[in-house]
């Protein structure tokens, strides 16, 4: 059991979890309301993991059932999206949901949050409102490259590299 317990904090560590602390959790502050619901919504790190595993998994396989719904975009759209929001909303299980939210508003990905979101929205409300196949269709390339552009975000230098490869792409002469 102490392995385990080892275990679970090394991964604390490795996903930028904070190790528990009895001091940390007797202090209290005056709080907002995001730090409200951490406190009161408080997982092990086991029930992180579980909830992070359960949600991406949830995520990953309506993104891939959606490619049986291909050629019918309406349905394609809304799996597609709800994929996509399970996805995004795994990592909260790791990193809690107050944490993720602050780093969605970073200055260095607050456009790419925001076209990622709103490309979502989009996707929906082309799928679910409009029902127009082509709409939804164009909808869903923008949510793939916000996704795209939204996920570099993350790693250094991967946004100049995917607009270098884009420059590239489009450079080329016929």
């Amino acid at each position: 059991m102490e392995k385990m317990n080892q275990a679970f904090e090394r991964m604390k560590m490795l996903v930028g979890m904070e190790v528990d602390d009895e001091e940390e959790q007797r202090q209290q502050q005056e709080s907002s309301y995001m730090d409200d619901f951490n406190r009161n919504c408080t997982l092990s790190t086991k029930q992180r993991l579980y909830g992070f595993a359960i949600c991406l998994s949830a995520g990953i396989t309506c993104t891939l059932l959606s490619m049986l719904v291909f050629f019918h975009p309406v349905k394609f759209g809304i799996t597609f999206s709800l994929g996509n929001l399970l996805a995004l909303g795994s990592t909260a299980f790791l990193i809690g949901p107050k944490r993720q939210f602050t780093m969605m508003l970073d200055p260095v990905r607050i456009y790419a949050t925001a076209m990622y979101i709103a490309s979502i929205i989009i996707a929906l409300f082309c799928a679910v409102y409009v029902r127009n196949k082509l709409l939804t269709l164009l909808a869903i390339v923008l949510e793939f490259g916000a996704l795209i552009w939204y996920s570099a975000s993350y790693i250094p230098f991967a946004r100049a590299m995917v607009s270098k490869l884009m420059l590239a792409c489009f450079d080329t002469e016929f």
